[in-house]
């Protein structure tokens, strides 16, 4: 009876000293992973924490910075708040609105009267004439009245705002002494009062831009329109009306409602100038979407579409005055209609300072 008691308690604490053995065990392995945690923390915590990605700079801000540091240089509106005389400043600010919204006013439903296509004077001269290499007014009230080889004549302010109307907005003339017509030239005369007579303020017009080695391609500016031009202006060309109907959100580039082809605009060089450094609609001129090819080829590609004739029989009376591009014949040179439309150009370029060097009497 003793005998099994013993075993009894022999069994009972053989079972204790297993439970204690293993618990210790527990216990050492734990001991062990908490040193090795402490141990490698450092190298535990670098391999679970994600990576950063690697820091981009902001080029957005610093074209802002860099452009307007560029800015400075240039042109600038001057803001017709400042204008004392209240009967004044509302005939300017009359003007302005006449320039920014044209369609409003003056279009096929407009308020005052309907002697335009609806396209407003800005979707030319951008931000209502104001904006530095965006065919601005900053140098008209210091440059007019001028001569003109258009016209062989010369010009005043009245006549360069009617070609507008009767061209680029394919529409007729303003009367001169009309309220309109006089708030349009009050506006342009403020916009240039700081330049001086004779002068051209910088950033005025239109940025120079390089000739291309070969003729611009048809074939290849309706890729660049598709890609980078067709979602403001359409697939047609026929531009976006707004929800009234009555002004453009984006103008046509092409069709009945468009420029015609007396327009500045209708020479491929103006065109590709004007969208190199202005569109898409925003862009900066210091950095430009397109590249210069994409300018030039978009430009034939717009230019090549149907548009609205004018006869103007008038124009370019001496015809070796004629832009290198302007696309209709006769010329003074041996150069096609085709390659003065789309080029290349260097060759009309070399052609004509060879007959200058020749000719030096001679006076274009």
């Amino acid at each position: 009876m003793k005998k099994e008691g013993n075993d009894a308690f022999d069994q009972g604490m053989l079972s204790v000293i297993q439970q204690l053995i293993s618990a210790i065990s527990v216990l050492m392995v734990g001991l062990i992973l908490l040193t090795l945690v402490f141990v490698f923390n450092d190298e535990i915590t670098l391999l679970l924490t994600p990576k950063p990605l690697p820091e981009v700079p902001d080029r957005s801000e610093e074209a802002v910075v860099l452009a307007s540091s560029a800015e400075s240089v240039y042109w600038i509106a001057p803001d017709i708040t400042t204008i004392s005389d209240q009967e004044k400043r509302a005939q300017i600010n009359y003007g302005k609105q006449l320039i920014a919204h044209t369609a409003k006013y003056l279009g096929p439903k407009g308020s005052v009267k309907a002697i335009s296509n609806g396209m407003n004077c800005q979707n030319c001269h951008l931000e209502a004439g104001t904006k530095v290499f965006g065919n601005n007014y900053g140098s008209v009230a210091s440059t007019y009245p001028k001569f003109r080889a258009r016209s062989g004549a010369e010009e005043d302010i009245y006549k360069r705002v009617n070609d507008c109307f009767e061209r680029s907005l394919n529409g007729s003339g303003l009367d001169s002494s009309s309220k309109e017509m006089q708030a349009i030239k009050s506006y342009i005369e403020f916009l240039g009062k700081e330049v001086p007579k004779g002068e051209k303020a910088e950033g005025s017009g239109l940025k120079e831009l390089p000739y291309l080695d070969r003729a611009a391609d048809v074939a290849k500016g309706k890729l660049v329109y598709v890609d980078k031009c067709q979602s403001c202006h359409q697939a047609n060309g026929a531009g976006l009306l707004n929800a009234a109907r009555n002004e453009y959100v984006y103008p046509p580039l092409w069709g009945k409602n468009s420029y015609n082809d007396g327009a500045g605009l209708y020479r491929v060089s103006n065109f590709a100038k004007y969208a190199k450094y202005n569109m898409p609609l925003g862009v900066h001129h210091s950095f430009p979407q397109l590249s210069d090819e994409e300018a030039w080829d978009v430009a034939a590609f717009v230019n090549s579409q149907s548009r609205p004739h004018k006869d103007v029989p008038k124009d370019w009376p001496d015809i070796a005055k004629k832009p290198i591009d302007h696309p209709f014949g006769p010329y003074a040179d041996g150069f096609t209609e085709q390659q003065h439309k789309y080029g290349p150009f260097q060759p009309i370029v070399a052609a004509q300072q060879k007959q200058a060097k020749d000719s030096p009497g001679i006076k274009k």
